[in-house]
């Protein structure tokens, strides 16, 4: 399990995706400069114990109404060859030294332990807490996902959200923008073969859930 450690951060996440949100295609923000408070996420461990991975929730309270936007997170102590374009910035952890912090998305080892979630392999953890499992975070996985290919293509963004290619075909799409799910629970589209659903707070302080990634499998249109 992943130590979380109680230090300093330079400069913090927050103040790290201040400057990274704008360039995203997905994000729905103005010309006046994010202003972002943290509103929830969970954290994946990685097996081998050199990458960090966290999925955060950030809410953006800078424009006519307040967005909220999944953000995950790879926590390096190197750079990732060839991947200098998911490049969200570099900070300086008080144990840990520089690290260097990319959009999970175009990270193998982030992609590779969210299908591992999907597909009850591995565990969602808590932010900010040591081998403390997340219980709010769900999945499901039904089908032949060919979740265990892995990336087989460049991730893309578009206006709600990233795609990224999987083997036979299939399709993991993150939630971007999220969007609070009905009372009765986040609803899953058509074909959906497996899905990550979570909670995160809204700015009067509400407790709401939605989806946070689904996946398609080849045979889904």
């Amino acid at each position: 399990m992943a130590v979380i450690h109680q230090t300093v951060l330079k400069p913090t996440k927050l103040e790290l995706l201040t400057s990274w949100l704008p360039s995203r295609p997905w994000y729905r923000g103005g010309t006046a400069e994010p202003r972002l408070s943290h509103a929830g996420g969970f954290r994946l461990d990685d097996p081998e114990g050199e990458v960090g991975i966290e999925f955060l929730v950030v809410t953006d309270a800078s424009g006519a109404l307040p967005v909220s936007y999944l953000v995950p997170l790879a926590y390096r102590g190197a750079r990732l060859d060839g991947a200098d374009h998911a490049l969200v910035g570099t900070m300086d952890h008080g144990v840990l030294g520089q690290r260097w912090a990319y959009d999970g998305c175009h990270d193998p080892v982030v992609v590779a332990q969210l299908l591992a979630l999907i597909e009850g392999r591995a565990q969602a953890q808590a932010q900010n807490l040591s081998d403390t499992p997340d219980r709010e975070v769900t999945r499901s996985c039904a089908g032949e996902a060919a979740t265990a290919a892995g990336l087989t293509a460049v991730a893309t963004d578009d206006l709600e959200g990233t795609d990224l290619p999987l083997g036979h075909g299939g399709i993991l799409r993150l939630h971007r923008v999220l969007r609070p799910a009905p009372d009765s629970g986040p609803v899953l589209p058509e074909g959906a073969a497996g899905h990550v659903a979570g909670a995160w707070n809204l700015p009067d302080g509400t407790r709401v859930r939605g989806l946070f990634a689904v996946l398609r499998d080849g045979g889904a249109r």
